[in-house]
């Protein structure tokens, strides 16, 4: 026709991708849509994750090194949480309690890799949210785990290996999509060396040598090698390009939608890119020197400097990702009926001996989480002081779309959005019990009871540790967590505890 464009540009061009791979991807997308549109142009929910993402190292929560430029520009027109808690400390029960609204005793996932228990698995916040359009992906392994076990309650689950760098995984994973953990193991075994050895001496060779050469121009710009998952060095990405394609994908799927987008960054491996290599060397930053923690031991990591400035340039990294997918948003109109959720999973710690999120503790670093909201049309940022939970994105969202809370959601809607006061004695629970029968009483676990300036810590069963644990920190006033006021305050301690103790036996009354 006379003036049609004769060619497509790279945008419209993966717009059209997009639109088509829905109807590869999504079996059940068609008899989907009348559900969707009678839902009518209601706001969709956006939940980004940026995995062990503590709290303590993000710039405008007070952290001594400028990590989050682009966050602490944008949390200006946010409501920013300052003493959020993740549901655990590591990826299984911060997640889980994420995504269904209950505690970790609850849904049962405390366990590495573990899924919720079947008898709760319809308690997730896909479920709840029918008539939308559910699209999830993430980066971890763990994290994917409970993504598939909810994939029924979903319109669209992304393939972990969808955006990861170019390699045949790929191709394996969406070719046995149904059969994936069994097609995942047998490719391992006959190809991917990535443990040293493989059944087949000759492909494995042949497919690590075309690996190599498709990724080999961007090893210049990953000073520490390519962004991958902690499990394996051959599933590299580029969290850049998984923040293009899922800004992309999200202007052409069915409106209204609930995303749920879980990135690895700056979770281990801490490889930042170029820009950010060396960005904190020398800066002067010197952390608190802290007594080597019990669970350290002789093990304690003596680098300790050095890695967490390799974690805060990695944040550096993530920052810049969310600031582009934020501006994608922004230019292709979706900000202005989307609601945004930034948070994460789970923290990280480089102090007391310790690295990364692998111990049983209940230090800040490890369970103080960040959480923004951005809602749409807003423009001026307010700050809520109040204590909060992961368990509280589910109701509140419920809430702010007009649908009814179930009565097994244990979370509160969150301020401003509850339309009362916060309650400054609620109790805010944290739990860690990896060693532990999954549905045994828990007899091996370390517990967080968190009130108004207050956090009770309870560390018990723990063979090494010559008895069990007990921690009362002012977190308002020693936010560092340097003077255990156990014994120096018994009466606060003896009220909490009891209320700790009393929430056990709780607990674990169904399964003594």
């Amino acid at each position: 026709m006379a003036g049609m464009k004769s060619h497509i540009n790279r945008r419209d061009f993966i717009k059209l991708s997009g639109a088509l791979s829905a109807g590869l991807l999504t079996p059940r997308l068609m008899r989907n849509l009348t559900t969707i549109s009678q839902a009518g142009r209601g706001q969709n929910v956006l939940i980004i994750v940026f995995d062990a993402l503590s709290a303590m190292n993000i710039s405008f929560y007070g952290y001594g090194r400028k990590t989050t430029p682009n966050l602490a520009k944008l949390s200006e027109k946010a409501v920013v949480y300052h003493n959020h808690f993740a549901g655990g400390n590591f990826t299984s029960p911060g997640t889980a309690s994420l995504l269904t609204g209950t505690h970790p005793w609850t849904h049962r996932a405390f366990q590495p890799g573990s899924r919720v228990a079947d008898a709760v698995e319809a308690q997730n916040i896909f479920n709840v949210f029918q008539g939308y359009y559910r699209i999830a992906y993430t980066h971890n392994g763990w994290a994917y785990i409970l993504l598939r076990q909810f994939r029924k309650y979903m319109d669209e689950l992304v393939p972990q290996q969808k955006l990861f760098l170019e390699s045949y995984d790929d191709f394996i994973h969406t070719l046995f999509y149904n059969d994936d953990d069994i097609s995942g193991l047998a490719w391992a075994r006959n190809i991917d060396n990535g443990e040293g050895y493989s059944y087949s001496l000759f492909l494995s060779h042949f497919y690590e040598a075309i690996q190599n050469r498709g990724i080999e121009g961007l090893k210049k710009r990953f000073p520490r090698g390519i962004p991958s998952t902690y499990s394996s060095d051959k599933n590299v990405f580029l969290l850049e390009q998984a923040v293009d394609w899922i800004g992309n994908r999200l202007t052409v799927v069915p409106k209204p939608f609930l995303g749920y987008f879980h990135f690895l960054p700056p979770h281990e491996p801490y490889r930042t890119s170029i820009d950010f290599y060396g960005h904190f060397a020398n800066d002067g930053f010197h952390p608190l020197d802290k007594p080597v923690d019990v669970f350290a031991g002789a093990k304690a990591d003596n680098n300790l400097i050095q890695i967490r400035t390799e974690y805060d340039e990695y944040i550096l990294y993530a920052d810049q990702a969310f600031g582009e997918l934020y501006q994608s948003l922004e230019r292709t109109g979706l900000l202005e009926n989307t609601w945004v959720i930034f948070t994460s999973d789970h923290g990280e710690m480089f102090e007391r001996g310790l690295v990364g999120h692998g111990n049983p503790t209940m230090y800040q670093p490890l369970i103080r989480v960040p959480l923004l909201i951005f809602e749409p049309g807003r423009e001026t940022g307010e700050n809520i002081y109040a204590p909060t939970s992961a368990i509280d994105i589910l109701p509140t969202f419920l809430h702010l779309t007009g649908r009814k809370v179930p009565a097994w959601v244990e979370g509160a809607i969150l301020p401003p959005y509850s339309g009362s006061s916060p309650d400054p004695n609620r109790d805010i629970y944290v739990m860690t019990a990896k060693k532990n029968g999954q549905f045994q009483p828990f007899t091996n676990a370390s517990m967080a009871l968190v009130r108004g300036n207050h956090k009770l810590v309870h560390c018990f069963g723990y063979p090494d540790t010559q008895g069990d644990i007990l921690q009362l920190f002012d977190i308002q006033s020693d936010p560092e967590e340097l003077n255990n006021l156990y014994l120096s305050k018994p009466d606060v301690a003896q009220v909490l505890f009891d209320v700790l103790r009393a929430k056990l036996t709780e607990i674990n009354q169904p399964y003594v």
